[in-house]
């Protein structure tokens, strides 16, 4: 059948050829106009789309507009959109907590009643379904001239080998040499002392104090209630041997500049109910952590800022499903908040480098695969561009069972305006793994968001040359990843810019979905305060452009690890490829679930036939989409696959 232009397509065309007809009477103006037409008409060519696919803005009515910081799709084909307070101070004081529910379906919305700020939280997919969330906003960042208080990290030692203590909140601490009185916001749990004895001898040497970490804060406004020199603090209300074992010790406190201050509180999102369930909290609060799932399908939770402000100390724990409890792994390992760390085929964990920023600029940043059992971490040379690694992104590289990753851009620590235009590429089942550049992305690029698509490429799209955007530095561009080739094909540009807060979304129906941005300044002079972008995009690739699609009709809606199951479908002759692809949870350009899992396939009579992997940390039990592809590269729409 011949192709026949849509009326609008018409007259885009005719109008196109009139104002270029003019254009040369003309001044700059009607160039800009009749180029910016040109475009549209070209871009919206079936040629056009066919080869570099295209771009569409979701229409969001205004009700459910938010400032999208967390994406995750559900098995119920649904995506839940999560702003929390979305970085709006206003929102937070108001205790105005937003997520919305969005059914690519048909469109619909609908507002989720959010209990606490989930803003800058954690999240991975649980084994039945459910949406783990955990950690979020506690109190937003003051900047040195907003602070009016001086305060900050006391220490409190407890030199008691037989009880803990605990103080309350509005406990007041005194300092020894300078009299000055902080009070603390928060209760804190004080460890008892442990004793020490000699290895060979089992003679006592000594006790190790007990510590307790909590946020003070002068009584009184003003730089002269602040400090600058540590001290030691006695602490009111304490008699007896409390008076004693019990003190506090504090560098300086100041009006200095207050980071963020995390929560201990976690939720599951039940995606049939719609709603968020509380279950047990955190042993330490967390902003900018990372939800990691294991191998028995309980979660790692790593890093985050704690209810003081401060990198959580490495005190990373482990949440069960089954009990829906916290306990903490009894070992200690430091990273930058949101680190990349993902579940390998032999359970071990590998940490890619990548960060979404606060930290020290030399603490856990090296990449490694990490022994969660003997807390060994065995380091991988060759990482191009090292040193801007904050604000990167990593994928694992289809199959997931090659397990191949690589690192996409990034940038330097903090608010640093380099960034790295680099793709580097690392094979883990190389007896001695080393990284190397592939690709080049081409410019500079902090906070890539990136998506595997069920036809083993890669969509790469938006970031940024500068922190936050600054200077105007969005990269509206958007390439697609193959693999095999290791080389990037530039296609459709995206209308909207997207950095920090931004991310991307495989959808079951082969589109993806792209989110947020949260620019510094709105101009290039970076003289106006930027606004959070509430816009959504909806990429859809080349091979949702090429006709007919093939079509699973029927088949089992779980499959045992190890197992088969049997699908109807009219396509099986021409179906090439299968895979098993877990929904994404992304924030930050961190997201720990991808993943593309080959399958067995054999063609039956009617349909097809294909096996899932037996190895638990390669398929973690879950849902995932189910895709096939054909001797085209187009993929199916994604069937919802049970793996218990």
């Amino acid at each position: 059948m011949k192709y026949r232009p849509s009326l609008r397509t018409r007259r885009t065309a005719i109008s196109t050829a009139v104002v270029l007809a003019l254009s040369g009477a003309n001044g700059p103006w009607v160039y800009r106009f009749s180029s910016e037409r040109y475009h549209e008409y070209r871009i919206n060519k079936p040629h056009y789309k066919a080869a570099n696919g295209h771009w569409d803005l979701l229409d969001i009515p205004s009700g459910y507009r938010i400032n999208t910081i967390h994406a995750a799709l559900l098995h119920t084909g649904k995506v839940l959109l999560v702003a929390g307070s979305g970085n709006n101070r206003k929102n937070f004081d108001a205790k105005s907590f937003r997520s919305v529910l969005w059914d690519p379906k048909t469109d619909g919305f609908k507002n989720i009643p959010t209990p606490k700020d989930m803003f800058c939280s954690g999240h991975t997919q649980l084994p039945d379904g459910k949406l783990l969330i955990a950690g979020g906003t506690r109190r937003y960042e003051k900047l040195k001239g907003d602070v009016t208080k001086a305060g900050g990290l006391m220490i409190v030692h407890n030199e008691d080998p037989d009880k803990p203590v605990t103080l309350p909140a509005g406990t007041r601490f005194t300092g020894s040499a300078n009299g000055r009185t902080f009070v603390s916001k928060d209760p804190v749990l004080v460890e008892r002392a442990t004793k020490v004895f000699d290895r060979r001898t089992g003679a006592f040497l000594r006790n190790d104090a007990g510590l307790g970490r909590i946020y003070v804060e002068a009584q009184k406004s003003g730089e002269e209630y602040g400090t600058g020199t540590e001290d030691n603090y006695r602490i009111a209300g304490l008699t007896g041997s409390d008076a004693r074992n019990v003190y506090g010790i504090a560098q300086k406190l100041a009006l200095d500049k207050k980071d963020f201050q995390g929560i201990r509180e976690a939720f599951e999102f039940d995606p049939v109910a719609e709603k968020y369930i509380t279950v047990d909290p955190m042993n330490e609060a967390r902003w900018y952590p990372t939800l990691t799932t294991l191998q028995d399908g309980s979660v790692l939770a790593l890093s985050g800022l704690d209810e003081i402000g401060q990198i959580v100390p490495g005190k990373d724990e482990i949440y069960d499903p089954k009990t829906r409890k916290w306990q903490y792994t009894g070992i200690v390992r430091r990273f930058p908040t949101y680190p990349a760390v993902f579940l390998l085929n032999d359970g071990k964990l590998f940490y890619s480098g990548s960060n979404a920023g606060y930290g020290p600029a030399d603490v856990g940043r090296e990449p490694g695969i990490w022994d969660l059992a003997t807390n060994s971490f065995r380091k991988i040379p060759g990482m191009g561009d090292a040193d801007e690694m904050e604000t990167s992104a990593t994928v694992r590289l289809p199959p997931a069972q090659d397990e191949k990753f690589m690192v996409i851009g990034g940038g330097g620590v903090g608010e640093s305006d380099r960034s790295s235009a680099k793709s580097r590429l690392v094979d883990l089942k190389d007896p001695a793994p080393r990284f190397r550049d592939g690709a080049s992305l081409g410019e500079g690029t902090r906070y890539p968001s990136a998506s595997l698509l069920p036809d083993d490429s890669l969509l790469v799209t938006g970031g940024s040359n500068d922190y936050r955007g600054r200077g105007g530095s969005n990269v509206l561009q958007a390439r697609l990843y193959d693999p095999r080739t290791d080389t990037y094909k530039r296609v459709a540009d995206p209308a909207v810019g997207r950095n920090y807060h931004s991310g991307s979304v495989l959808l079951p129906d082969g589109r993806v979905m792209v989110f947020g941005s949260d620019s510094l300044y709105a101009d290039r002079a970076n003289t106006r305060p930027g606004v959070f972008e509430q816009r959504i995009e909806i990429y859809t690739p080349p091979y949702l452009y090429r006709g007919s699609r093939p079509e699973l009709t029927a088949g089992p809606k779980s499959i045992r690890r190890g197992g088969t199951g049997r699908f109807t479908t009219a396509h099986g002759a021409t179906i090439t490829s299968a895979k098993l692809m877990r929904p994404s949870a992304v924030t930050h350009v961190t997201d720990t679930d991808q993943r593309s899992v080959a399958l067995g396939l054999k063609r039956t009579a009617g349909g097809i036939t294909v096996t899932v992997p037996g190895n638990r940390a390669l398929v973690p039990s879950g849902w995932y989409m189910l895709f096939v592809t054909d001797d085209r590269g187009t993929p199916s729409e994604g069937m919802w696959v049970e793996v218990p």
